[in-house]
This record gives C-alpha cells, sequence and structure tokens, in this order.
C-alpha cells in the first residue's frame, strides 16, 4: 500500500538543529528520519479518529446495496460517456 506523503517545513534555531543533528548521527540516522521518529514516537499513544456516518450515508448505502443488482458496468470509457450524456 502507497501511503500518501507531504512536506513540511520547519525554521530551528541553529543551537538547535545541530543538537539534532548530534542526536540523529548517534542513531546513524538522517536528520529528517530522526525528526520524523520523533513525532511518531509523540503520537504513538493516540488513537486514530472515527466518525460516525450521517443518516444521511447510512440511508444512501442502504439504498445502493438494496440496488446493486441494478448496477451495470463499463468495458471503456466511451461507454461511460455515451451513459453520462445520454440520460
Amino acid at each position: 500500500m502507497i501511503t500518501q506523503q507531504t512536506q513540511i517545513k520547519i525554521n530551528l534555531p541553529v543551537a538547535l538543529k545541530e543538537y539534532l543533528e548530534s542526536k540523529a548521527s548517534r542513531f546513524g540516522m538522517p536528520l529528517a528520519g530522526y525528526v520524523k521518529h520523533l513525532m511518531l514516537k509523540d503520537v504513538e499513544d493516540m488513537e486514530y479518529p472515527t466518525f460516525e456516518a450521517s443518516d444521511r450515508t447510512i440511508k444512501a448505502y442502504k439504498n445502493a446495496l438494496k440496488n446493486k443488482d441494478k448496477a451495470g458496468t463499463f468495458n471503456n470509457i466511451e461507454e461511460l460517456d455515451k451513459y453520462l450524456n445520454n440520460p
């Protein structure tokens, strides 16, 4: 599975950056990897948030399940375009 990635930019005092580089080198890690490790350690005890589906979403889900036998398939994008352009 490919996890989506993003970049962040942070400004650090020179002394803090040097301290972090020193700590990272003790573990044989690049600075970015060490900072990522620190962040992961900080959030490891947190539970990933989950949310209840709305009544509207539950209703749409149940309706989709009920009508799944009416679903069609398209062999290519042209068939889909034709279907969408001819209601």
